[in-house]
C-alpha cells in the first residue's frame, strides 16, 4: 500500500512535471476507477495544472478553476510515465508502485496494468496502474479536495510543520484499540499504513497489539517522537527519487518491516511474522513485548 512517503515523492515529481500543462487526453481503461460520474475526468481536457499536492496518501491535480482530480491509489495503485513506445519506463520499474514486500522478492514478470491514462501537451502520458486483484484506484472530479469523503475524514498529518504533541495525544492517548490500529486509521493520522506502522512500532519500543489507552507517558513520548520521525526522515530519504524506483527504495530502507527471520538491527532477536486484520506485519519481541510471541495465522508467532 503506497504511504505518505512515496506519495509525497511523487506528488512533488508530478508538480515538477505537469505544472504549467494542458490537459490534452483521458483514456479511462477501467470505469470503476471513476467514483465522480456526474464529473468524468475528461471534462478537465483542456484545464491547465496549476499545483500538485498530498492529503494523507491521495493525490490531489489542481487545474485551477477547472476543479481538482483527486486520485486514491488504495491498496495497490501507483502511477508512472509512459513513452511515445508504450511504456518503456512501466517496464523498467516492472512493478507494483511503493506497497510493501519482503527485501529479497522476486519482481512480477509483467507490469501492471495502466487503468487510467493522462495526456498532456508536452507529449507526457500519466499512466494511473492498480495491480491488486481487485480494483483498488479511484478518480474523483470536485470543485475542493474535502469533497471526497476520503480526504474530508483525514486526522492530522505527522508530516505536517504544526503536527504537535497535544494533536498527537489528542489522535492516539486513551483509546480503547490496538495501537498498530490506531496509527494506521486515517481518521487519527494521516498517511500511515502497515509498512511505516511497523517501523514508528519498532523504533518506539512499544508492543503493536497493546491498547493505545495502556501507555504510559515514558512510551507515549517515545511513540509521538518515532511517528514524526520515522514519516518525516522517510520523506526526505524518498524526495528525488524518480517514481519508479521508489518501492526499491522504501523496501531497502525498512529496518523491521518486511524482515522477519533477520536479526533486529537494535538487539539481535530474530525479527518475527504476525497476524493483523488481513494482512501480516513484523516485530522484534525482545524490543516490543518483553519476549512474548504474537499470533500468526497458519504457523508459528
Amino acid at each position: 500500500m503506497p504511504e505518505s512517503p512515496e506519495v509525497q515523492a511523487l506528488v512533488e515529481e508530478l508538480d515538477a512535471r505537469l505544472a504549467g500543462r494542458a490537459l490534452t487526453g483521458v483514456d479511462v481503461l477501467e470505469f470503476r476507477t471513476t467514483k465522480s460520474r456526474s464529473r468524468l475526468p475528461a471534462s478537465l481536457i483542456a484545464a491547465t495544472v496549476s499545483g500538485v499536492a498530498r492529503h494523507g496518501k491521495l493525490v490531489d491535480l489542481a487545474f485551477g478553476d477547472a476543479g481538482h482530480l483527486v486520485i486514491s491509489l488504495g491498496r495497490h495503485g501507483w502511477a508512472r510515465w509512459a513513452d511515445a513506445s508504450g511504456g518503456a519506463e512501466a517496464a523498467a520499474a516492472a512493478a507494483t508502485g511503493p506497497e510493501s514486500a519482503a527485501p529479497d522478492a522476486a519482481a512480477p514478470a509483467d507490469p501492471p496494468p495502466a487503468l487510467v491514462s493522462l495526456s498532456f501537451d508536452d507529449g507526457a502520458t500519466l499512466e494511473l496502474t492498480d495491480a491488486g486483484n481487485w480494483v483498488s484506484l479511484g478518480t474523483w472530479v470536485v470543485d475542493r479536495p474535502d469533497e471526497v469523503p476520503a480526504v474530508a475524514k483525514l486526522g492530522p498529518d505527522p508530516a505536517d510543520a504544526d503536527f504537535s504533541r497535544e494533536r498527537f495525544e489528542a489522535a492516539v492517548a486513551g483509546r480503547r484499540k490496538q495501537v498498530k490500529a490506531v496509527l494506521q486509521e486515517q481518521e487519527s493520522l494521516a498517511g500511515i499504513g502497515n509498512a511505516y506502522s511497523d517501523e514508528v512500532l519498532h523504533r518506539a519500543k512499544v508492543s503493536p497489539v497493546v491498547h493505545a489507552a495502556a501507555l504510559d507517558e515514558a512510551e507515549l513520548a517515545r511513540l509521538f517522537s518515532a511517528t514524526t520521525g520515522v514519516v518525516r526522515e522517510a520523506i526526505e530519504a524518498r524526495r528525488g527519487v524518480p517514481i519508479a524506483q521508489l518501492k526499491a527504495a522504501k523496501v531497502a530502507a525498512m529496518r523491521a518491516h518486511g524482515r522477519a527471520g533477520e536479526a533486529c538491527p537494535v538487539c539481535g532477536d530474530d525479527l518475527r511474522d504476525f497476524s493483523f486484520a488481513s494482512t501480516t506485519a513484523q516485530y522484534c519481541p525482545t524490543c516490543q513485548t518483553g519476549g512474548e510471541l504474537l499470533p500468526l495465522k497458519g504457523g508459528e508467532g
